[in-house]
């Protein structure tokens, strides 16, 4: 705990005692996959997998958010909304290749027109059944738990700033339990040791150290801007905005504005996140992103050498590719 209250308090400032950190032009971001991790730069992402031959096999594909194709997408709240989503498919795609790669598949060139056809309409199955059980998880389940607690005690029947913390409270309640049972999975464990090595790679760039190994060892494998941050700060933020609509009746009604409340909530989440990391130092930002720096004590493991060395194959050909595009890497 010691070792995360000096993260809270001094993560901007780590290793810079020993190295003055480069001037970083742009973000890296990453995913744990299947063993392996995915690196996002701004115009390239690249996807590193351990094959079962211990063979590193990688996927760089070119792919530049649309918006900065489309201004009036680039807005701010709208931005947060279309980041989510390219996410998301980046994600699945990332996670679809290095199933491929676990399952010793990865030299095949092509699935063909019918497969291609099946494997579009299984993500597509699969990203619906994701999303309705997100749903389920975090929207159905905490309202209702809400307004059973509404029925029997007056106080947050009468006073809506109570009911919706309530709910926010379910939320991170069912939020926690989700995590704590996934984690006890052995596949699960991989992947979050993996989470792991992405976030040691990732500091080890944004502190301007050598990629190696041995570099990335040392860094912590608690960010302030992981995913795993970005769900507390949503949590959060969906209370706020909660209270704000104004109340409907009936539990339908209710859910349904929840829902349609969704793309508001994550777009205002995503401008607040980039507003801590633009005022990382001041004191109430410490304090919002603590929450999602514990939440990583489940969500990342200490990676073993191999698995760092992964995550820094990722981080540096997404590099490479920004380099010879764009000639600008630090």
């Amino acid at each position: 705990m010691r070792v995360l209250q000096k993260r809270f308090f001094l993560y901007t400032g780590h290793m810079r005692k020993t190295v003055e950190p480069k001037k970083i032009d742009f973000a890296i971001g990453g995913q744990a996959v299947l063993e392996g991790v995915m690196m996002r730069s701004p115009n390239f992402y690249t996807v590193s997998v351990r094959n079962p031959d211990g063979r590193i096999c990688q996927r760089q594909k070119e792919f530049r958010s649309i918006t900065k194709k489309v201004a009036i997408l680039g807005l701010p709240i709208l931005r947060g909304l279309i980041h989510l989503v390219e996410s998301m498919t980046i994600g699945f795609k990332a996670l679809s290749y290095s199933s491929d790669v676990f399952m010793g598949e990865e030299e095949k060139v092509s699935r063909g027109p019918f497969l291609s056809v099946l494997y579009a309409a299984g993500m597509a199955l699969y990203t619906i059944f994701t999303l309705a059980f997100t749903i389920f998880l975090l929207k159905f389940l905490p309202l209702f738990v809400a307004g059973k607690v509404a029925a029997v005690w007056s106080f947050a029947a009468n006073n809506y700033i109570v009911f919706n913390a309530v709910d926010g409270l379910t939320k991170i309640i069912i939020f926690l339990s989700y995590l704590l049972l996934i984690s006890m999975l052995p596949d699960i464990k991989g992947v979050f040791e993996y989470h792991g090595a992405e976030h040691k790679s990732v500091f080890a760039y944004e502190e301007g150290l050598p990629l190696t190994v041995e570099s990335a060892r040392k860094q912590s494998r608690f960010h302030p801007r992981c995913g795993t941050s970005f769900i507390f700060i949503v949590i959060l933020m969906s209370v706020f905005v909660y209270t704000l609509l104004p109340p409907v009746t009936g539990f339908w009604w209710n859910l349904g504005e929840r829902i349609l409340a969704l793309p508001l909530i994550a777009g205002l989440s995503y401008e607040l996140l980039k507003l801590s990391a633009k005022f990382s130092d001041a004191l109430l930002v410490r304090a919002l992103i603590f929450p999602g720096l514990l939440l990583q004590r489940l969500t990342t493991r200490v990676p073993s050498d191999d698995q760092i060395e992964v995550a820094l194959n990722s981080l540096k050909k997404s590099l490479e590719a920004e380099r010879r595009r764009e000639g600008n890497l630090p």
